[in-house]
This record gives structure tokens, sequence and C-alpha cells, in this order.
């Protein structure tokens, strides 16, 4: 069986005994997303250094308002990378407001152009901003991926519609989580994807702990039992979207 994380960041977290353990626990392909100017270069290095990892270069929204046209063009210099599979992680975040909104619109916005001028997909972070996230990628010609999401399955039909892949993280695991659990078990197989979105929301039964990518098996397992399949028809099905959702080839 081979597992993927389609969102872990190992800039917090000992990238190499990190990667070791989670190889050692079946997972053979990651994706390693940047969240502001000054982690990308060290994403793209860890993903130059390893067959099975690819990064993503962008600004997250909290860091939005950081992001002037220098710092722009250093990402738009970085996502030309062969290794740099993806534009992000970038979108909206309206919980926290870091970044004032209008900002992180506007830079969301620079990202998803940039996505689509080199034509790679984008990671995108959604929170308490469905209604502008859903008018936005609707309109925006842009694909990729909704990371660690936590909508209804009204709402990841509409993003699927619009050319998007849904993924899963720890979150699903949570006992609070019967919606979510609802929408996972409803989506189409083909659009679904599973991270951890290390070192945060470690599911069960690692909660309290640092999240990291051996533990996206749990997610998948959850999947096997919504679905009502074997463990290895998630792998499988979750593997194949992964290599199809950033265009890449996981060595085996």
């Amino acid at each position: 069986m081979i597992f993927t994380d389609s969102h872990c960041h190992l800039t917090m977290s000992d990238a190499e005994s990190t990667l070791a353990r989670a190889r050692d626990a079946g997972v053979r392909g990651f994706v390693f997303p940047g969240t502001k100017l000054s982690d990308a270069p060290e994403t793209v290095a860890v993903a130059q250094k390893h067959a099975d990892v690819w990064a993503a270069v962008g600004f997250h929204p909290h860091e939005a308002k950081d992001c002037d046209d220098a710092a722009f063009a250093e990402i738009e210099r970085l996502a030309a990378d062969p290794r740099v599979v993806a534009v992000g992680e970038c979108g909206l975040d309206y919980h926290y407001m870091h970044s004032p909104r209008e900002t992180q619109i506007a830079v969301f916005e620079r990202h998803l152009d940039l996505a689509k001028r080199i034509d790679k997909p984008i990671i995108v972070h959604n929170r308490e901003s469905t209604d502008d996230m859903v008018a936005i990628l609707s309109a925006s010609g842009a694909r990729g991926i909704l990371h660690s999401f936590t909508e209804s399955e009204e709402v990841a039909r509409k993003f699927i519609e619009a050319g998007y892949f849904i993924s899963f993280s720890g979150i699903v695991t949570f006992r609070s989580a019967d919606s979510l659990r609802a929408c996972a078990k409803a989506l189409p197989h083909d659009r679904v994807l599973i991270e951890t979105d290390t070192p945060f929301l470690a599911p069960v039964p690692f909660r309290g702990r640092d999240n990291e990518p051996a533990y996206v098996i749990k997610v998948a397992e959850l999947l096997a039992t919504l679905w009502g399949v074997p463990v290895e028809d998630v792998a499988a099905r979750t593997t194949a979207n992964f290599e199809r959702a950033f265009g890449v080839t996981l060595p085996r």
C-alpha cells in the first residue's frame, strides 16, 4: 500500500526524521507547502533532496499583509522550479483576521493568477470565508485543492464543480465531526485527498500530540470505514488522485 500526504509543513519539524517515520509507515508522497517568503526557499530545498517530496510556495492569508511586489516576485521565481508543483498555501481566513480582508482577497487573487499562468494547481486555505471563496474560485478558472476541508457536502460539490479536489485532514476523525464525515462519505472518491497539516490537527488516537505524515494513515482508515472498502482501496484511490492533482508520479 502507498499512502500520500497532500499537505504537511515540514519546516515546523525535523524534516528528515519525520519523513523517515512516514516512509516506515507506508507514506510515499508528500507535498510541502510554504506559508510566507521566509520559509519558501526551505520548502524547495527539501523537495530537491527527496524524490518523493514536492513543494508549494505562497503566502498564507495570515501573512498576506507582508506580500508586497518584491516578495511576490520571489514567490513567482521559486514557483517556476520543477520541484514546485503547486502555488500556496494561500486563501482567506476571516477567523483571526491577521491581515485585512481586502488585502487577503487581493493577495489570493494574485496567487490564482500566477497558478493559471504557470499551469500549476493552487492549495487553498478557507476559514469562515466560504461565500467569498466560492465566488472567487468559481470565477477564477484556476484548479487546485481545498486543504483541510471542514465545510458541508453542498459546499464541497460547488468546489468540485469548479475543478477542485477536496482534502481531508485529521479533523474528520474528531468526535465532533459527524457532519464532516457525512460529507466525506458522500463525495466522489476520485476527488478526495488525504493530509495531515503537520504539525497541526493530529487525528484520533493521537490528539494532543504534534501531527506528522505517518499519521495520515488514520485518515485513510476512517475513509475506508465510511466508504465501506478496504483501506488498500483508499490508499490506491487517494494516491492516484494525488498524482493527478499535482501532476506527479510517485517513485515506486
